[in-house]
């Protein structure tokens, strides 16, 4: 734990005897000032662009519209089909997936719910935590924030950016998280890629090879095409899940600021008519 020291903020009023507010304020303002600061510092550190300065290869776009319900839908099942089974959703419930992405109960039930009894269940892993930390080194991590914390172009690379990798127990590696213990899940749909990677120039002593593209090893059962919109569907879903009231603070903003509006209109008449027989 941090702790945070403003020294000289408190201002002592002689005057009086007490210790006064501006003291108070100042350290408020200095508070919020550092904190706004680190804001700002924490939302660069996750950019793209400060990403591929740190050295990462550059994220491609996701392009994911979190409005279009047909593909949550379509990212809901991809993800209970091929990311549950490893990892969990503790923050989002079924009948919140129903009702947000114009699903029945049943649907849910029959398309979505592989591990659960209830609609008002969250989404569990199937595979155990203590084993999946016993067979990658680390349990999964649950994905409820995950498009959050990382970014949806994050997560859309990471998915594209598997490749063969013999010195891996998997078989693979990933461009954008080298050393991952998780497999390749969707090699099926992707198939495999190598990872071609040149030399650093000459003026750069001592630097790493630079990523330079993928080289097709074998294709999967989709075209590369549709395997990018299967993986932005899914990314849609993940970005949906962690923060499903989205729309709603979206929609409900909208009112609040008409509302403020019409009332800074009503409160400039009342101004004028109190105030138009002063001089």
């Amino acid at each position: 734990m941090f702790r945070l020291h403003f020294p000289g903020d408190i201002v002592t009023c002689k005057a009086e005897g007490r210790t006064g507010m501006s003291g108070l304020a100042r350290r408020l303002a200095r508070a919020s000032a550092y904190a706004s600061a680190v804001a700002i510092l924490t939302l660069l550190a996750w950019s793209p662009s400060a990403y591929a300065a740190s050295g990462g290869p550059d994220l491609e776009q996701a392009g994911n519209d979190v409005g279009n319900i047909a593909s949550l839908q379509r990212g809901a099942r991809n993800f209970m089909n091929y990311c549950a089974g490893c990892h969990s959703a503790k923050y989002v419930r079924y009948n919140s997936i129903a009702k947000d992405l114009e699903l029945t109960e049943d649907q849910v039930i029959e398309n979505l719910m592989f591990n659960a009894e209830k609609t008002f269940e969250t989404i569990e892993a199937s595979m155990p935590l203590d084993a999946a930390a016993r067979w990658f080194g680390q349990p999964p991590p649950d994905m409820s924030l995950i498009a959050r914390a990382k970014g949806t172009d994050y997560i859309f690379s990471f998915l594209k950016g598997f490749h063969l990798d013999s010195d891996s127990p998997t078989g693979v590696d990933n461009l954008h998280l080298p050393g991952t213990s998780m497999p390749h899940v969707l090699w099926e749909l992707q198939g495999f890629q190598r990872a071609v990677f040149e030399e650093p120039d000459e003026s750069a002593t001592g630097s790493d090879p630079v990523f330079s593209h993928f080289e097709n090893a074998s294709s999967g059962a989709i075209s590369p095409e549709d395997y990018d919109a299967f993986v932005r569907d899914t990314v849609n879903f993940l970005e949906y899940i962690s923060e499903p009231i989205r729309a709603t603070r979206r929609v409900l903003g909208v009112w609040v600021l008409m509302f403020l509006v019409v009332f800074l209109i009503i409160a400039t008449m009342l101004k004028n008519q109190i105030w138009k027989d002063v001089t």
